[in-house]
């Protein structure tokens, strides 16, 4: 199956040579880092199949972030810590979505900008809220930044997961919304039209000397707030697929030659699988502007989820005990290597190797396997596990 990072390691090279000095430190990172993964270059581990006997090599991932193949474990930390936080109450899915006329002027500030797209949003939805003709509290949210099309094109918008509900002043009642209009949390319109004053204010302040571009004010600034959930896992499932990866997996690649990348996508109109093939660079260039600055957070809490109002949330967790609460998934325990030889997950951790050690021992294993008939295909090994 082709990866991402045989296509990195393919075409890296042209890339960095093309583009020179105009690639930003991080992007260089990611293609070393995603190229390197799991190869003899990082090291590894050898291990000992206990049914069969065979000893075999596991080398180690990269673990940076833009890499479709690291970042399991840190995703199911972070799923089974959001599930911890969560309240025995329907969640709203609400997305703000910048214009197409910003796109370019916030990927060239994105530390900034994209940080004031997150506040602005949640400061928003918040003003609204405590509004008493909505709800008059105070409300939480965990953001989450996305800047991907599922053609991975540059497209900022933030995700917001909302409890249905809002702390009132007196810092004990908790306020939901009437029943005539359970379906919404706030009015989409008023949203939108609030969200547009409130981001070009902050953005204008955090950049005085930068000229933004000029945005008809009959345009509409997409707000979706999406009908409550009553089990907000399924979100969380889906915001987490993107906290600690990018927007392309390994699976979505199928074809890579000397000049283009084949991937596949859905298509968000006809919700049809089609395919699309681009040139290696533009593939590359595509792909590299989703890896964010270093530093820069995906994931921001806000008002009652913040990290400094735990005090908070326990104490509405105890109030709202009598309610049911959402069924935790069990988390999903870590893939295990399995033996290419007797497809057992009996694999055990012997030592520790260099990447010097570890191209002594691939030679040791494929010149074993070349005296060995009774072994399996040349492509089974080395063993790539997870680590």
């Amino acid at each position: 199956m082709l990866r991402l990072a045989d296509v990195v390691r393919r075409h890296a090279a042209g890339y960095l040579a093309h583009f020179g000095d105009a690639i930003l430190p991080s992007h260089v990172r990611a293609l070393r880092a995603i190229a390197l993964c799991r190869t003899p270059a990082l090291g590894g581990h050898s291990a000992r199949c206990t049914r069969c006997g065979h000893e075999h090599l596991l080398y180690h991932s990269c673990r940076h972030r833009a890499c479709p193949q690291c970042g399991h474990d840190a995703t199911e930390r972070w799923l089974s810590h959001q599930r911890d936080l969560l309240l025995p109450v329907p969640y709203f899915h609400v997305v703000f979505t910048l214009p197409s006329e910003l796109r370019r002027t916030v990927r060239s500030h994105q530390r900034i900008l994209l940080a004031v797209l997150c506040q602005a949003a949640f400061e928003t939805l918040a003003s609204l809220c405590a509004d008493p003709q909505w709800l008059g509290g105070r409300v939480g949210a965990l953001a989450v930044l996305h800047t991907w099309t599922r053609t991975i094109e540059w497209h900022p918008h933030v995700h917001l997961l909302v409890p249905g509900g809002a702390l009132a002043t007196d810092g004990r009642t908790w306020l939901e919304p009437p029943t005539y209009r359970k379906r919404y949390l706030v009015p989409e319109r008023a949203l939108a039209e609030r969200f547009r004053g409130r981001f070009l204010a902050l953005a204008r302040r955090a950049l005085p000397n930068v000229t933004f571009p000029h945005i008809p004010w009959d345009k509409r600034w997409v707000v979706s707030a999406r009908p409550p959930v009553q089990d907000p896992n399924l979100v969380l499932e889906y915001l987490g697929r993107y906290v600690h990866r990018t927007a392309l997996s390994d699976k979505a690649i199928v074809g890579c030659s000397d000049q283009s990348v084949t991937f596949n996508y859905r298509d968000s109109r006809d919700h049809q699988r089609k395919t699309m093939t681009l040139p290696a660079h533009e593939f590359l260039r595509r792909f590299l502007q989703h890896v964010p600055p270093k530093g820069m957070h995906r994931v921001r809490a806000f008002g009652l989820l913040h990290p400094s109002q735990r005090h908070t949330l326990r104490q509405l967790q105890l109030l709202l005990a009598p309610r049911q609460m959402p069924t935790h998934k069990p988390r999903r325990p870590r893939p295990k290597p399995r033996c290419p030889y007797c497809h057992g997950e009996t694999l055990q951790l012997l030592r520790r190797l260099t990447p010097e050690q570890c191209l002594a021992f691939e030679l040791r294993l494929l010149g074993a396997l070349s005296n060995d008939a009774r072994g399996p295909p040349t492509t089974s090994l080395p063993t790539r596990g997870p680590w």
